[in-house]
């Protein structure tokens, strides 16, 4: 068996069904543990989250202000997935993995908030004073030291994936949009290249790259502060453009959206029913393909969000928790679903897609020409993509930096920290089926001990929910 078989086999292991059942059984039974709340209080989360982005919120050193802290997850979370992986998922799922990523994302709430909540109530100050926390923290606190080596082991696999889901596959996206655009207005992104580990590279991937490294290096040696500053401003403007963009297609075909989601409802059990043919996908395919873009897009589970919470200014877990809630409705059921509107409407207007196949961002970048003209849905897409993929490498800096400190302690993170920033570059240059499918491996197998510690504290999550409200009623 090479490496590509043994990885894909893996793969196949850390994402199969059983995996997609811990990742929902797990919101689900949280879900019961909390009373839904993310159904019952979803109104109280939006208006003590988002409700608050405009009122002064302070910090203490090593510490961010509780926005920053959420931005900084969305930044881990808004990035190649809400586009490519949403694409992707469709092109190989049909319509109706829409629907599964929507229940993912219902029941991922939840499981984000029990994170969130976990990860500022176990929390320690490091070295340097800063707040640090996360899976690795509420697991050696929360379940004991004789569990050390389980958050150790959380600890290695989120400092490798950082390399691979935080890091090279973001990169060579931006490179990659990047010369898409170019090309697209006239440029020949073919005509000046190098050669590099033995691939043909475009000068202009290079620059990319360096370009990438430069930004990252500024902002990861300033530490949490910096980050925090830094996605606070570029996640927002961000979000809001794509969204306003995708609105723009999607009220342009109005008229084909009772067709879209009567397609998405259909084909969520059968994609035949849905596409009026066979196509060869499987329900099970579908289901896989819209819970897995799902988590990967929204980290419900992963475990790799409640890092930047935990540096969060906010004392009370829960508070903190509902910023939970609204990072995976904003970038799933929001961002995603726009995602996929766009790309539906794009189809409904003779965008040609192969069911059953994997796709990429050009699809979606052929959406947006739809409305748009080819030149300007290239920019859109090139802007939108480089802008999330960039604060996605910039928060998973920050998440294998905590990894590789709670492993190896505070004073000795600075080679990951350079090794980080100069794995960009070569990021930039490589062809990166492989680094996705270890990557993808790698963010399965991070979620497995961190899922299991959800459910054993649980009842930690429960007791202090049931506190907070009871504080909350008792003070009206």
């Amino acid at each position: 068996m090479d490496i590509t078989s043994f990885v894909k086999f893996m793969d196949g292991i850390a994402w199969g069904p059983w995996m997609l059942v811990l990742l929902l059984g797990t919101g689900v039974f949280l879900s019961i543990r909390v009373g839904f709340i993310q159904f019952r209080k979803f109104g109280y989360a939006m208006k003590n989250t988002i409700g608050k982005v405009f009122h002064k919120q302070s910090a203490g050193n090593g510490e961010v202000t509780p926005f920053q802290a959420v931005t900084t997850a969305l930044a881990a979370t808004v990035g190649t997935g809400n586009i490519a992986g949403v694409t992707g998922a469709i092109a190989i799922g049909g319509p109706g993995a829409v629907f599964w990523m929507w229940v993912s994302a219902l029941f991922g709430m939840v499981t984000k908030y029990s994170e969130v909540v976990l990860a500022v109530r176990y929390r320690e100050r490091n070295e340097k004073g800063d707040y640090v926390g996360g899976p690795m923290y509420y697991i050696r606190n929360g379940l004991g030291p004789k569990w050390n080596w389980l958050a150790v082991t959380f600890s290695a696999l989120g400092a490798l994936a950082a390399f691979g889901i935080g890091n090279m596959t973001q990169v060579n996206t931006i490179a990659g949009a990047v010369n898409t655009a170019i090309d697209a207005f006239g440029g020949n992104t073919q005509g000046a290249t190098v050669t590099l580990f033995g691939q043909i590279v475009p000068v202009s991937s290079i620059v990319v790259g360096l370009l990438v490294a430069m930004v990252v290096g500024l902002v990861l040696f300033g530490g949490i502060k910096r980050i925090g500053s830094v996605t606070e401003k570029l996640v927002p403007f961000m979000a809001l453009a794509y969204i306003l963009c995708s609105l723009t297609v999607v009220l342009c075909n109005v008229s084909a959206l009772g067709r879209i989601f009567g397609m998405i409802f259909k084909g969520a059990f059968s994609a035949q029913a849905a596409l009026g043919g066979a196509f060869g996908i499987t329900i099970m395919t579908t289901i896989q393909k819209g819970v897995g873009r799902g988590v990967f897009s929204n980290e419900a589970g992963l475990g790799s969000a409640p890092i930047a919470h935990a540096a969060s200014s906010e004392v009370d877990p829960v508070k903190q928790g509902f910023y939970g809630i609204f990072e995976v409705f904003m970038d799933t059921i929001v961002i995603c679903t726009l995602t996929a509107l766009t790309l539906l409407c794009g189809v409904e207007r003779g965008v040609p897609i192969t069911w059953g196949e994997s796709a990429g961002a050009e699809l979606i970048i052929a959406s947006f020409a739809t409305v748009f003209g080819a030149k300007l849905g290239s920019f859109i897409i090139a802007i939108g993509i480089s802008l999330f993929a960039l604060s996605t490498i910039l928060s998973w800096s920050l998440y294998g930096t905590r990894c590789t400190e709670f492993i190896v302690g505070t004073k000795r993170v600075l080679p990951y920290q350079i090794l980080f920033v100069l794995v960009v570059v070569v990021g930039a240059t490589l062809k990166l089926e492989l680094v996705w499918d270890i990557a993808d491996t790698l963010n399965g197998f991070m979620a497995i001990p961190n899922l299991v510690v959800l459910l054993g504290l649980s009842g930690v999550v429960v007791k202090l929910t049931q506190n907070y409200f009871s504080k909350e009623n008792l003070s009206k």
